[in-house]
């Protein structure tokens, strides 16, 4: 028994505490997962030992209807980012010894939605992630906060009381791609945009703006674009007809592949007339003509912070994590202006 309190068993967060390191670390050495150094380990099982600590999963799930289970809510996109996520998140809870039952949501409404959300219940998952990279799902979650926590993977939403929230901090993604543009001398910088009930679109959209405006520039009207290579090629045909800007953004890799295809169907080069940047850094983006500057996002560092966030809430410790930070690779596709 714990001398804090003699009536209960010790529990995981009294061998965290014993051992001086997290939730998840315990997690990972009673699961024998690797990334944990030796000496962390010999004192985790040191202090496993000096409580008296029994992990008793059946039991666990019978009295806390807990089970080692998260659930994770999904539209269902397949495009990079949301895909990308969670694939990061499944991968961070099994790093820290956790299952995941998964629900791709085709339909948003409230009867799907509510379905999944109690077949989670059903499951005794210990708490939900829900990737919502569109705002109709973004208020999903809000009737069964007070049943389980819940984890928001969003850029621009407002989460309701008791739901928490991270992401990669897209509007800082974006202004790093247009500062990149004004550094090397362009003033005339477009953007082709995402759907615009994408969160994802509109931090990206609004990081856009705010930088033209911090360094004095009026934004012109943006493209609209369906995140697809053929809404970008579209954008480029427009562009191509005039006047052309030195420089686009386009609010991700695909589109800024049929923009980079369009221009050079109709005979402008990049880099040496238009400069490209896009956003996402997919598989191929170096390697295409001409290799493609872009904003990497950490998807494997958001998998973790979510499972974080989920821990800590599992503990009831206070949530201290802040939207990551993403990073420019700056390759050939763009250039000063000529």
């Amino acid at each position: 028994m714990t001398a804090g309190n003699p009536g209960r068993p010790p529990g995981m967060h009294d061998v965290a505490r014993r051992a001086g390191v997290s939730h998840q670390t315990v997690s990972r050495v009673l699961n024998g997962l690797p990334n944990v150094r030796e000496e962390t380990r010999e004192r985790v099982v040191a202090a496993i030992a000096e409580l008296g600590y029994r992990r008793n999963s059946a039991a666990r799930a019978l009295v806390t209807r807990r089970s080692s289970v998260i659930g994770v809510m999904t539209s269902g996109s397949t495009l990079w980012g949301p895909s990308s996520a969670l694939i990061a998140v499944e991968s961070a809870a099994r790093e820290a010894g956790y299952h995941v039952s998964l629900a791709g949501i085709g339909s948003v409404d409230n009867a799907a939605v509510a379905s999944a959300f109690e077949h989670f219940i059903d499951q005794s998952v210990e708490g939900i992630i829900v990737i919502a990279p569109e705002g109709a799902l973004a208020h999903a979650a809000d009737p069964f906060v007070t049943r389980v926590p819940v984890v928001m993977v969003s850029a621009d939403a407002e989460p309701a009381p008791g739901v928490h929230i991270t992401s990669v901090d897209q509007e800082a993604g974006a202004r790093l791609a247009v500062r990149h543009l004004l550094d090397l001398g362009h003033t005339a910088i477009a953007h082709v945009a995402g759907p615009p009930l994408w969160f994802d679109a509109a931090a990206r959209q609004r990081g856009w703006e705010s930088e033209l405006v911090s360094a004095g520039l009026r934004p012109v009207a943006p493209l609209a674009g369906d995140w697809t290579a053929v809404s970008g090629y579209e954008a480029g045909r427009k562009l191509a007809a005039g006047p052309l800007p030195t420089a686009v953004f386009a609010a991700n890799d695909l589109m800024a592949l049929g923009l980079i295809r369009a221009l050079y169907d109709s005979g402008i080069t990049v880099p040496q007339q238009v400069s490209v940047v896009g956003f996402d850094d997919i598989p191929g983006a170096a390697h295409f003509i001409p290799g493609l500057t872009t904003v990497k996002q950490d998807f494997a560092a958001l998998g973790r912070q979510c499972i974080d966030i989920l821990l800590a809430a599992l503990n009831e410790a206070p949530d201290e994590h802040r939207p990551l930070a993403p990073g420019l690779i700056v390759r050939e596709s763009t250039a000063a202006p000529a």
